[in-house]
């Protein structure tokens, strides 16, 4: 993609550093994905990731660095040592384990969903010649590629706000994202935009990325994760920034 754009927030962090030392870890997330990670008015990081991250270094002992990092690069970083673990609404898939490992689940799967400019009466089941809008590098971005690429133009965006700029534009006429951050553009939308469709399950629970080597620190953050699932943290959270479920509890 374009020109990396690395930056610490909350700590300076040098990304040619040696690894830091074992009570201190750095996590790298996106800043553009809300709720599940954002710049807030006053330009720091926050979101559900960002409360829950810290929470979990807390628990385990640890202290947390946030690097916030372009998408489509994430993983490449994350590998190459610039930080130790990726909370960045990443869902769980077959093709990232191929490089990367994952924590277990913080957020179950969530369907994503398609919206369209109200009124445009698209069947997706017949879909032909249409622009489809998607954040690149994402599991919509493989789905549409598959199932719609065919008969139709799948566009890809840095951030899922420029995807968002383009729909609302009339640049594209469907965009297929994750439900929890865009049910808030269309309802924002006063009557502008609709969902189209039925949402479709992509992939697996959001975890944190991590590299294959780390297993002492998996274990480490598994075992703080259950422990804010046992204690009903992580579904605080949950309905903090996501108002409904779904939650860990019964």
């Amino acid at each position: 993609m374009k020109k990396l754009v690395i930056f610490a927030v909350l700590a300076v962090s040098m990304l040619a550093a040696p690894v830091m030392a074992s009570d201190t870890i750095r996590l790298g997330t996106e800043g553009a994905y809300a709720p599940y990670n954002y710049l807030d008015d006053s330009g720091k990081i926050a979101g559900y990731e960002i409360d829950l991250g810290n929470a979990l270094c807390k628990k385990a002992g640890l202290t947390c660095e946030w690097v916030v990092n372009e998408w489509d690069s994430i993983i490449p970083n994350l590998i190459a040592g610039n930080y130790d673990g990726i909370m960045a609404g990443m869902s769980i898939t077959d093709e990232r384990k191929k490089t990367i490992t994952f924590s277990d689940e913080y957020y179950p799967v969530a369907p994503s969903l398609y919206a369209a400019a109200a009124g445009s009466n698209i069947d997706l089941s017949t879909v032909k010649g249409k622009k489809i809008g998607v954040q690149g590098a994402t599991i919509q971005a493989d789905f549409a590629e598959k199932h719609y690429g065919a008969n139709n133009t799948i566009l890809s965006f840095d951030s899922f706000d420029q995807s968002v700029a383009d729909l609302m534009a009339g640049n594209i006429d469907i965009l297929l994202a994750d439900g929890d951050p865009l049910i808030p553009v269309v309802e924002g939308a006063k009557g502008a935009l609709e969902f189209i469709g039925d949402g479709v399950r992509i992939g697996g629970g959001v975890a944190i990325g991590l590299r294959q080597k780390d297993v002492e620190l998996t274990k480490k953050l598994n075992d703080a994760l259950a422990a804010l699932k046992s204690d009903g943290t992580v579904d605080k959270l949950i309905k903090k920034y996501f108002d409904n479920g779904p939650f860990y509890s019964n």
